[in-house]
């Protein structure tokens, strides 16, 4: 008899329509790049570079600053990747919002799209009035 083996992907029950969704990672370059590797490979040359950015201002304006901001960005992107239907569709709201010229249609667009990135920042535990968590 054979066991499957453990997956981080598989923490959440199949009968989960995002069951292969990751659990969030803590706010840390090293956990954001880990989930990363799992949900958006494709997106850590660009995790890569802006990380050596961030570090290069923190240490010249003796700031971590840089470092807060970068990891909070991440933090929001890996939230909003971890659950596939909701980046498809916070991908298929931007591209029409930049394609619209209707006032009251860019209007909802926007609206939720901002819903979308609040449910992202509550999950990655940034407090929108404070700044990260």
């Amino acid at each position: 008899m054979t066991t499957q083996p453990e997956h981080p992907m598989h923490d959440i029950a199949d009968s989960d329509p995002e069951a292969h969704r990751i659990a969030q990672p803590a706010s840390t370059p090293e956990e954001l790049r880990a989930a990363l590797a799992l949900i958006a490979p494709d997106a850590l040359p660009t995790f890569d570079a802006e990380r050596a950015a961030a570090l290069r201002q923190s240490r010249e304006q003796v700031s971590a600053a840089p470092m807060r901001r970068f990891v909070g960005q991440w933090a929001v992107y890996v939230a909003v990747e971890r659950h596939p239907d909701r980046a498809a569709r916070l991908r298929a709201l931007e591209a029409r919002a930049a394609e619209t010229d209707d006032l009251h249609e860019a209007r909802e667009l926007a609206a939720e799209i901002g819903r979308i990135l609040d449910e992202a920042c509550a999950e990655a535990g940034i407090d929108q009035e404070q700044g990260a968590a």
